[in-house]
């Protein structure tokens, strides 16, 4: 590495003299927030007199909204609510991490805030307990960010094949790192659950989960922000990039393991085969939602070669990491369990990823069968959206989970009921709507 590029902080690898000074009793908090191009954090510092006993105790913020790609220059500020914070492995001692939403002046979710319907959708199928586990890869690069961490300064390393949960130092670049982030995000009270070495030399992933609901997103982009913040201290910088390196070589995604309560009982494998069912009726709105460019990202990625499925095609499988969708194998064993979506790229957003997650496996349409009347002799048959009807919630949550409303002419009554394969039990009743 170019000696200049190894001694930019001025420190030279030694640790800051000043970071064990006294506060005086104040707390400094730093708050984060998404920016304008959906796949990258910024933040800031501010102090606060005393260290909060809940979330609620944090103030609003603002930030100049023209410099991240949020607003223009007349109309600049965007206020960040704090929606989570976590203790700081950095600052330590009641310093602290915080995660916000951005909203408009007018207190509204500002549009790059995917937070906001993401809550929502995780409030309202609260009762089904859906759990998520991503796997976060991701590569390192030198202090320019154009060339692949400890790779060749002319040429590229040996064949992938011996780098994968490898260890030595002919195999293996960046442990370090890997190491101090783990232990970073322990500290923090981050759901980290493992980390291995990936197939490409250089290249890393993480697990986060199992996470319910909202939390999932609040905790991997906390995790990434802690991952960058620790590779500054060796001045090397994270790629999240579906494929940073062409040609033959792997590319990186943020596998989403997926699970509700119905799927974790004895034959939730039934449950899981449905959503999967419903999944393969939404490919294209899921390629749209898994990376920030709307799946163009993906395209280098899901191709159908190195572990992938193509982009252009739906496809599932036991054990099949060239799938769209992995059943795990000890799942279709143990007959219940969780399922991965592998299609999700590296640098998605956790927020649109479960939020879409959750809209097909729980909030998708059904089917309406209005009875003949007058001049009609067939029913009338369509699909209606959850949204679109002004229901009880309980009963909403039993439609998104299946079951087949029958709305009988212009009665205000639901007749509901649904048959499921295991266990084999019929429930039947009248909900006044």
């Amino acid at each position: 590495m170019d000696s200049s590029l190894s001694q930019q902080d001025g420190l030279n690898g030694l640790g800051n003299p000043f970071q064990d000074l006294d506060q005086n009793g104040k707390v400094m908090a730093y708050y984060m927030w998404i920016d304008g191009s959906g796949a990258h954090l910024r933040g800031k510092t501010r102090t606060l007199a005393q260290k909060p006993k809940c979330i609620s105790e944090l103030p609003e913020w603002n930030f100049d909204g023209s410099s991240t790609g949020q607003s223009t220059g007349e109309n600049s500020d965007v206020l960040i609510q704090p929606v989570a914070m976590y203790r700081d492995p950095f600052r330590r001692g009641d310093n602290i991490l915080v995660m916000c939403e951005t909203l408009c002046p007018d207190g509204s979710p500002h549009p790059t805030n995917k937070r906001h319907s993401c809550a929502d959708k995780m409030k309202r199928v609260a009762r089904e307990h859906p759990w998520f586990g991503i796997e976060q890869e991701y590569t390192m690069f030198d202090a320019n960010g154009v060339h692949p961490y400890c790779w060749p300064t002319n040429g590229y390393p040996g064949p992938q094949g011996p780098y994968y949960c490898g260890v030595g130092a002919n195999r293996v670049n960046g442990r370090k790192i890997v190491e101090a982030h783990y232990k970073a995000c322990l500290y923090a009270g981050i759901t980290i659950a493992g980390s291995n070495a990936e197939v490409m030399p250089s290249q890393w992933e993480y697990q986060v989960g199992p996470c319910e609901g909202i939390s999932m997103g609040d905790e991997l982009w906390v995790s990434r922000w802690i991952l960058c913040r620790v590779a500054e201290e060796f001045n090397v910088v994270i790629s999240l990039d579906p494929k940073p390196i062409a040609g033959d070589w792997n590319g990186a995604g943020c596998h989403t393991n997926i699970s509700t309560q119905a799927m974790r009982q004895p034959g939730g494998l039934a449950v899981i085969e449905d959503a999967v069912e419903k999944f393969s009726k939404r490919h294209k709105e899921h390629i749209e939602a898994y990376d920030p460019r709307g799946g163009e990202d993906n395209k280098r990625r899901l191709t159908g070669a190195h572990e992938t499925a193509s982009i252009d095609e739906f496809t599932s499988g036991v054990a099949h990491r060239g799938a769209s969708i992995r059943i795990p194998r000890h799942v279709a064993i143990d007959g219940c369990g969780y399922f991965e979506d592998r299609r999700p790229s590296s640098n998605a957003d956790p927020y649109t990823v479960t939020d879409r997650c959750v809209q097909t496996m729980l909030l998708e349409e059904f089917t309406k069968i209005a009875p003949p009347s007058g001049d009609r002799e067939e029913a009338d048959i369509q699909s209606i959206s959850i949204e679109e009807l002004d229901i009880d919630p309980e009963l909403a949550a039993m439609l998104a989970r299946g079951w087949v409303a029958s709305l009988c002419g212009n009665e205000a009554t639901c007749h509901v009921s649904r048959f499921h394969p295991w266990p084999r039990w019929e429930l039947d009743t009248d909900t006044n709507c």
